[in-house]
Protein backbone atom coordinates (compact mmCIF):
# COMPACT_ATOMS: atom_id res chain seq x y z
CA UNK A 1 0.00 0.00 0.00
CA UNK A 2 1.59 3.49 -0.74
CA UNK A 3 0.68 6.42 1.66
CA UNK A 4 0.65 9.68 0.44
CA UNK A 5 2.71 12.29 2.22
CA UNK A 6 1.62 15.84 1.61
CA UNK A 7 4.00 18.74 0.34
CA UNK A 8 4.02 20.45 3.89
CA UNK A 9 4.80 16.30 5.65
CA UNK A 10 8.41 16.63 3.39
CA UNK A 11 9.14 20.16 3.90
CA UNK A 12 8.56 18.90 7.72
CA UNK A 13 10.63 16.20 6.81
CA UNK A 14 13.45 18.67 5.30
CA UNK A 15 13.20 20.50 8.43
CA UNK A 16 13.26 17.59 10.62
CA UNK A 17 10.11 18.84 11.99
CA UNK A 18 8.33 15.12 11.88
CA UNK A 19 7.84 12.75 14.80
CA UNK A 20 10.19 9.66 14.68
CA UNK A 21 7.36 7.88 13.45
CA UNK A 22 6.39 10.10 10.62
CA UNK A 23 10.08 10.39 10.01
CA UNK A 24 10.43 6.76 9.76
CA UNK A 25 7.31 5.98 7.34
CA UNK A 26 8.81 8.73 4.74
CA UNK A 27 11.97 7.07 5.36
CA UNK A 28 10.26 3.72 4.49
CA UNK A 29 8.26 5.50 1.53
CA UNK A 30 11.23 7.07 0.12
CA UNK A 31 12.86 3.72 -0.41
CA UNK A 32 10.24 2.41 -2.57
CA UNK A 33 8.53 5.02 -4.04
CA UNK A 34 10.71 7.05 -7.10
CA UNK A 35 8.24 9.70 -7.10
CA UNK A 36 8.47 10.68 -3.59
CA UNK A 37 12.19 10.92 -4.06
CA UNK A 38 11.90 13.14 -6.86
CA UNK A 39 9.17 15.70 -4.92
CA UNK A 40 11.67 15.73 -1.87
CA UNK A 41 14.78 16.24 -4.20
CA UNK A 42 12.63 19.51 -5.76
CA UNK A 43 12.21 20.50 -2.41
CA UNK A 44 15.79 20.53 -1.09
CA UNK A 45 16.38 22.20 -4.04
CA UNK A 46 13.88 25.08 -3.44
CA UNK A 47 15.67 25.24 0.45
CA UNK A 48 19.27 25.51 -1.02
CA UNK A 49 18.06 28.24 -3.42
CA UNK A 50 15.86 30.19 -0.95
CA UNK A 51 19.59 29.57 1.53
CA UNK A 52 21.11 32.11 -1.05
CA UNK A 53 18.76 34.62 -2.24
CA UNK A 54 19.48 38.04 -1.21
CA UNK A 55 17.18 40.70 -2.49
CA UNK A 56 16.98 44.45 -1.78
CA UNK A 57 14.77 47.48 -3.02
CA UNK A 58 15.46 49.40 -5.54
CA UNK A 59 17.29 52.25 -5.28
CA UNK A 60 13.84 54.57 -6.71
CA UNK A 61 11.38 52.87 -4.02
CA UNK A 62 14.12 54.23 -1.04
CA UNK A 63 14.36 57.05 -2.33
CA UNK A 64 10.45 57.36 -3.20
CA UNK A 65 9.53 56.23 1.02
CA UNK A 66 12.32 58.77 2.33
CA UNK A 67 10.95 61.99 0.14
CA UNK A 68 7.26 60.85 1.16
CA UNK A 69 8.49 60.74 5.12
CA UNK A 70 10.45 64.21 4.47
CA UNK A 71 7.42 65.36 3.14
CA UNK A 72 4.58 64.51 5.56
CA UNK A 73 6.52 65.03 8.69
CA UNK A 74 5.81 67.14 11.24
CA UNK A 75 7.66 70.58 11.41
CA UNK A 76 9.15 70.08 14.66
CA UNK A 77 10.87 66.75 13.54
CA UNK A 78 12.38 68.37 10.50
CA UNK A 79 13.94 71.05 12.12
Amino acid sequence: MTVLFTPEELVQYLYNETSPEKTAAIEAALQEDWTLREKLEVLKSSKKTLNTLTESPRPEAIMNVLNYARQTAPESVQS
